[in-house]
């Protein structure tokens, strides 16, 4: 059974209803979809704030959130993303279900409220975005991407990326950089928002108690786009660097520890789940070997745990550790993979990962944004998506498998980032 039913509403624009009385709640996501880079991430995410703040009908912060509160605590908010080479705007909405109120036109004042947000914006007379508003945005964009480096285990995993795939998808953050940011013209927002409504590929959700065809009418009535050609995104570069291992000092107490490899298994190749199983043993749940060994055994870290980020074929091992364990701590996180590479894998882990996967999948399918956000995600592979699909592939998954991906993993760059007295 296909979780959502998709219609679609123009050339590159789709719809994908899920009707459903899971939820009190209907619940709206609008993903708008370009190539990306530096410059057009940090443009798309002034943006995106300039959106959310105001609009011609509601010209400040405060009259707007007010009104969203009157409107039975409806939550709308804009956002960026980025998946592999593609860079997402997207528009949030979560109200209440017409059905539980006596005023049954809730889901009409919001989708009214969703025009306004999107084509109505806030503007000068000459039909440009007020200057002030966007150089305010632009400057709380420019804090939150300083606010990383006061984040020092984000800041630490920023730097490795940076080290291993520069220029590269894997490295481009869905803000844009602070260069990139600071240079963002009144000019360049306005045609990021043109751009974005004229051609970029849309995704619609929509999750609640709704018909599919009537809220298609109504959604194309609110959101009158025109059909799109939008261009195909080219090929993520599967490049690799050489070995390269980098210490940084700042002011700070714990150390961070972040090492970074490849391999050559990609989201959506035959060996996929294969690699989801081989992280989870590797350091991706409380049992796993970089847990268990180097946390609770040895107490080298306060934390260590791996990541697989399939749209880049990227492996990362993130360790909080006190500067004097450095060696000790990246040796035997490296003999945990050699372990892994050699065969030393038991049933209990591979049933143990095998099961977590699996009930990970459900409880994020137990929200209507996790649905709408696995099904995003799941949607452009070639088969329909379910949890009994993707349960029984995990499950076919042997030792094997697993030492197979083990095998495949490569050691690419190390970064150490710890306190000046130590």
């Amino acid at each position: 059974m296909d979780l959502f039913t998709t219609i679609q509403l123009a050339k590159g624009v789709q719809l994908h209803v899920r009707p459903t009385t899971q939820f009190k709640t209907v619940n709206f996501s609008i993903k708008w979809r370009t190539a990306l880079t530096d410059e057009a991430a940090a443009a798309r995410t002034v943006l995106t704030n300039v959106l959310q703040h105001s609009n011609a009908k509601f010209q400040t912060t405060a009259a707007f959130r007010s009104y969203l509160d009157d409107l039975y605590g409806t939550v709308l908010y804009f956002d960026t993303a980025k998946r592999g080479n593609e860079h997402t705007v997207l528009l949030n909405v979560e109200t209440v279900n017409d059905q539980y109120l006596n005023n049954a036109n809730v889901l009409q004042e919001v989708l009214a409220t969703l025009h306004t947000a999107v084509f109505e914006p806030n503007v000068d007379e000459t039909g440009a975005f007020k200057a002030e508003i966007v150089h305010r945005e632009r400057e709380m964009v420019v804090q939150r991407i300083q606010s990383i480096f006061d984040d020092k285990t984000r800041y630490a995993q920023q730097k490795l990326t940076q080290l291993m795939r520069p220029n590269h998808p894997a490295s481009i953050s869905a803000n844009g950089s602070l260069h990139a940011v600071k240079a963002v013209t009144v000019e360049d927002v306005m045609q990021a928002y043109k751009t974005m409504l004229q051609n970029d590929r849309i995704d619609m959700y929509v999750v609640g108690d709704v018909e599919p065809e009537a809220i298609a009418q109504r959604l194309q009535k609110a959101f009158p786009f025109e059909d799109r050609e939008p261009t195909a995104l080219a090929a993520i570069p599967a490049n690799t660097t050489t070995f390269d291992y980098v210490r940084e000092q700042q002011e700070m107490k714990q150390g961070k520890l972040h090492i970074g490899y490849s391999t050559p298994v990609r989201f959506g190749d035959p060996d996929f789940a294969a690699m989801q199983i081989f992280n989870g043993i590797f350091g991706g749940y409380p049992h796993a070997k970089l847990f268990m060994n180097v946390r609770e055994k040895e107490s080298l870290a306060y934390y260590a745990s791996s990541s697989y980020s399939g749209h880049y074929g990227l492996v990362f091992v993130l360790a909080g550790i006190e500067a004097a364990n450095e060696e000790k701590a990246y040796t035997l996180i490296q003999q945990q993979l050699q372990a892994m590479q050699q065969g030393d894998l038991t049933d209990l882990e591979l049933a143990q990962t095998k099961a977590m996967l699996t009930n990970q999948l459900k409880e994020a399918l137990d929200s209507a944004r996790g649905q709408i956000e696995i099904y995003d995600q799941y949607k452009d592979l070639a088969e329909t998506f379910s949890i009994d699909t993707w349960a029984a592939r995990w499950d076919a998954i042997t030792l094997a498998d697993v030492q197979r991906m083990a095998q495949q993993v490569t050691l690419e760059k190390v970064y150490f980032l710890s306190g000046k007295e130590q």
